[in-house]
């Protein structure tokens, strides 16, 4: 008989007794072949019925040219009745090259897309990108990639509590959560939704006569890194990715700690898989990971944890040399030591002498 009353006892309970159907217990190339074949269907369909897809119709709002840069904010129908915004940026002094692309991917902040291009424009908006290093698509713009960051549902200028018009009700409460409960009730996921927008916007990207649409990468923060994961899993048009402060375990992030939301999850996900196994399916693809050691959010044991996993997925797909490690002094921001490499190597234009092209 049991004399346990706690609903969060009992999830923990549950979570450090439980083992994900597909969590990956190969050590082979063959093995990690049946085993993505079998996990990634399964993964796909828990995102729930995906929107409807639309003619972009691209409205520009704004083209300027800033430090070096020239940037664009448009405006996309991404499905019936609803669009998004998003801001392109690039170099203007290539003027006529084909730039690698990067898809930046925002995290759970209130200024969505805006801090990861750079938006100093108020005291808040400066002091949010410092505190999270966060305006790496900027910065990999002035690398020499063409960069395209979107709001994802809920945040930025998709944020209605921002909003006269708001409801009341929805104030203190996470928007990712009344969302995603409203996504459910259609059938569908706030992740599948955000995953939608994030095609558009590569859609978008890869239709710029300055984009080689066969060198794209995405990069995120946080719930950034797992909309950097999942794309990674839904667009095969992804050659390379790098995921900012996300590697974590469901037990410890998600059911011990409650530090996730309704953007970062599907039903029955954790019954599926765990993070490493998502992390692995990218493979073989470059994938670079970055942990801040101080990471308070999701905590460097677990972290590495989640990175040691992944590392055997990618040994046992004979792709062990495509994964890279940021281990850095910090906390829950952007490490920025590997990143420009990274995508330099793996988007720059194939090597015809060796056939070399990713």
């Amino acid at each position: 008989m049991t004399c346990n009353t706690s609903i969060e006892l009992y999830f923990r309970h549950l979570a450090a007794n439980h083992t994900p159907r597909f969590r990956f217990s190969g050590a082979n190339a063959s093995q990690w072949a049946s085993w993505r074949e079998s996990l990634l269907p399964a993964l796909h369909a828990t995102l729930g019925t995906l929107p409807a897809r639309v003619a972009p119709n691209p409205q520009i709002l704004a083209e300027w040219e800033d430090d070096g840069l020239w940037k664009q904010r448009v405006l996309l129908e991404v499905e019936p009745g609803l669009a998004m915004t998003a801001l392109l940026y690039r170099q203007v002094k290539d003027e006529g090259k084909k730039f690698p692309g990067i898809l930046a991917c925002h995290g759970h902040g209130p200024y969505g897309k805006d801090s990861v291009m750079g938006d100093r424009s108020e005291s808040s908006r400066s002091a949010n990108i410092s505190e999270f290093n966060y305006d790496y698509g900027l910065r990999m713009a002035k690398e020499g990639f063409a960069v395209i960051a979107f709001d994802c549902r809920g945040f930025g200028e998709r944020d209605d509590r921002v909003r006269p018009h708001c409801i009341d009700a929805i104030h203190g409460r996470d928007i990712c959560n009344i969302h995603f409960l409203r996504a459910s009730l259609f059938g569908k996921t706030l992740l599948g939704m955000n995953i939608h927008d994030g095609k558009c916007a590569l859609d978008y990207l890869c239709s710029q006569c300055f984009v080689d649409s066969s060198r794209i990468g995405v990069m995120g923060l946080s719930f950034g890194g797992t909309m950097a994961t999942w794309m990674s899993l839904c667009d095969e048009r992804i050659k390379a990715t790098d995921i900012v402060c996300y590697s974590d375990r469901f037990a410890d992030f998600a059911v011990r700690d409650a530090n996730f939301c309704g953007s970062q999850m599907t039903p029955g996900l954790f019954d599926l898989c765990d993070v490493p196994d998502l992390h692995g399916l990218i493979a073989p693809r470059p994938l670079l990971i970055e942990i801040g050691v101080f990471d308070q959010c999701f905590k460097v044991d677990s972290a590495m944890s989640c990175y040691r996993e992944v590392e055997k997925i990618y040994a046992a797909a004979g792709a062990r040399d495509h994964l890279e490690l940021d281990q850095f002094e910090g906390g829950h921001r952007w490490g920025a030591n590997k990143s420009v490499d990274f995508f330099r190597r793996y988007l720059s234009p194939a090597k015809e002498s060796s056939g070399e092209h990713l």
